[in-house]
């Protein structure tokens, strides 16, 4: 086990995230069909985005994010977080 799920594992937020956005799940307003994703990255049976581009993800969440409303510094702070996320890092295979 690596450092990286340690701490994924033990950090008592993480494990009530997303793993593909780390959104935490108390603040997911849809309806959570998977137990890893949040309703914004899983619908109808699928992730909504289905690509490895971690820069591509990033920008559609940030565009999403200031869409909804969000504060720009923290849509800025949350898109970066998001290669922090486990399906990331098991794409870039760490």
């Amino acid at each position: 086990m690596t450092l990286y799920d340690t701490f994924w594992y033990t950090y008592p937020n993480m494990k009530n995230s997303c793993t593909s956005c780390l959104m935490p799940f108390h603040k997911d307003k849809g309806v959570q069909e998977h137990p890893d994703y949040c309703s914004l990255c899983y619908t109808n049976g699928k992730l909504c985005y289905e690509g490895n581009n971690l820069k591509e993800f990033q920008k559609i969440c940030y565009e999403n994010m200031r869409k909804g409303g969000m504060n720009i510094i923290f849509a800025k702070l949350y898109t970066h977080m998001i290669k922090f996320a486990p399906r990331w890092k098991a794409a870039k295979g760490i």
